[in-house]
Order: C-alpha cells, then structure tokens, then sequence
C-alpha cells in the first residue's frame, strides 16, 4: 500500500496505514478474513477522527481490507474504495479452490468451510460483506480486474448492485487478483483522486 499512500499525499491527503490483526507486524491468533479485522478498521477510522477532528475521512480497501471495511460498515465515513472485495466466504473459497482443481472444487470447498467454524468459531453468515454494502452510507467505488479468478466481474457486479448511490464501478481489462495500482498506476491515479476530489473537498 506504500505507492497509494505516497501519491495520495502527494496530492495532499492524510494517510493513515494499518496493519491488520495476525498481518504484518501486528499481532493476532489467525487470519480471520475480515471478521477480527473489522475491529481494525473501525479502530483505525476513531484514530483519525480523534487525531483530525472535523476532517473528512476516505477508507481504501483491498481485497481482505475491503471486506473488513464492509463488516465494519457504516463507518461514519465520507468516501469508500473497494478493491476485489469477495461478497460471500462461500465464493471466496470456491474461487480459490476452482482456481487451482476446477469443476472439482466443490467437497474440497466445503471442508474448508466447515474448518471455519471448527478452527476459528466463525460461521459462514458472519463474512457475507455483500449483506453491508447497502449500509453503506457514503459513496462507494468499487474496483476489480475483468479476469480475476478470486473475486469474478460478476461477483463485482452484484455488489455494486447491492451499494447504495452514489457509486462508480470500474472493471479493469486484463486485471487478475493483483496489485492494481502496479499494474495501472496513471489511470488508477487519476480515477481514485478524481473520485476522492469529487467527495472529499466539499
């Protein structure tokens, strides 16, 4: 996330970046895929608006970051970017599985889920970010590549179909599962601080 936060400040916003619990150097049990990290996100956005009260606050999500946002949701925010963010654990999964076996997918998919409650106690209704992107309460723009196998277009597309206006899609041609601003940094630039500009300076 270090290139997003040096062109965002070089545009002039605050940037605040955040390890997420059991990420980096932060410490934490276990992965939980959204469902600790939600905790996170919310901390993250009390810091900034005890730190910068009155200011304006935008929250960019990547991929497992995007769905702690969502969980976490409403925030209280004033913009929201999500990138390749899954909308159920049930697709997540199967995505990754089907990736990697196929149309052999299904039992090795259900396993894993079912590790979900044995391994870390959560239930599969507990990471449907898809169920809080209508309380979202914020614009929203949301971001994925046309050929991500991990978060389909489609799957992209019934989010943004879920969000409440106003909202922006942008699929993004030739894109994976990747880092998207690495792969488009000039007009990933241009879109985010346009739509940041757009909400962010009133």
């Amino acid at each position: 996330m270090l290139e997003r936060a040096k062109f965002l400040h070089n545009a002039g916003y605050s940037v605040v970046l955040l390890d997420h619990q059991a990420h980096g150097e932060t410490p934490g049990e276990a992965i939980t895929l959204g469902y600790l990290e939600k905790h996170d996100v919310e901390a993250a956005v009390a810091f900034v608006r005890k730190r910068y009260p009155g200011e304006r606050i935008a929250v960019i999500g990547v991929s497992l970051g995007g769905a702690s946002a969502l969980l976490s949701s409403p925030l209280g925010i004033n913009a929201l970017i999500l990138e390749a963010v899954y909308p159920t654990i049930e697709e997540a999964v199967h995505n990754r599985v089907a990736a990697k076996l196929g149309p052999l997918a299904a039992i090795p998919t259900e396993i894993l889920l079912i590790q979900l409650k044995l391994r870390l106690g959560i239930s599969r209704a507990d990471l449907r970010p898809i169920d809080f992107i209508s309380k979202v309460e914020c614009p929203v723009f949301i971001i994925s590549g046309l050929e991500d196998l991990h978060t389909t277009a489609q799957e992209t597309k019934r989010m943004y179909e879920q969000a409440m206006q106003p909202k922006e899609l942008w699929l993004i041609g030739g894109a994976a599962h990747q880092d998207l601003h690495r792969l488009t940094p000039d007009l990933y630039k241009e879109k985010v601080l346009a739509f940041l500009d757009r909400y962010m300076t009133h």
